[in-house]
């Protein structure tokens, strides 16, 4: 396992539109008897109710999402550029079938042994869950949005989480 060090929040130098736009991030959850990562490439960070907070998408149908909505707590892990392969691959296997994290060839680690992240990352950010705002057809204000993005029905959860550790190695 690798080493990581608390990282002070107000020194992040993070660009979200390349970090989480270009690069991805996985979204980890769960606990240690049972965890599940994601590749998302939507999301943000930001300020809301007087916390630094993140915001990630989660679709309906994702493994993942389950993890999410019974645990208190995810994690965000973001990896060099060597990880990209990886990054696809856990993008498109499902965890329901298979150990896709071992299948990448990537560990879990935990934070204060409860929020599992990916060790290979080089910066994680530990959230504490705070809402999930599930998108809902009546939400969008934009024409078309639903149409491109939501045309089989398969819509995203909103979560808001404080960020409560930023790790760095």
């Amino acid at each position: 396992m690798h080493t990581f060090q608390p990282y002070p929040i107000d020194m992040l130098d993070f660009n979200p539109f390349q970090k989480i736009g270009k690069e991805w991030m996985l979204i980890t959850a769960g606990n240690k008897e049972k965890a599940n990562t994601m590749t998302a490439s939507w999301g943000g960070v930001g300020v809301l109710w007087g916390k630094n907070v993140v915001f990630a998408f989660v679709r309906d149908t994702r493994y993942t999402k389950e993890f999410i909505d019974r645990e208190e707590s995810f994690s965000l892990t973001f990896l060099d550029e060597k990880y990209k392969s990886a990054l696809k691959y856990l993008g498109a296997v499902s965890g329901r079938d298979e150990d896709k994290i071992g299948g990448a060839r990537m560990h879990l680690d935990y934070y204060q042994d409860k929020t599992p992240y990916i060790d290979e990352g080089n910066l994680v950010i530990v959230c504490k869950k705070m809402s999930a705002t599930r998108i809902t057809d009546e939400q969008f204000i934009s024409e078309g949005l639903k149409e491109q993005w939501y045309a089989d029905g398969n819509m995203h959860t909103m979560y808001v989480g404080e960020i409560i550790e930023v790790l760095a190695r």
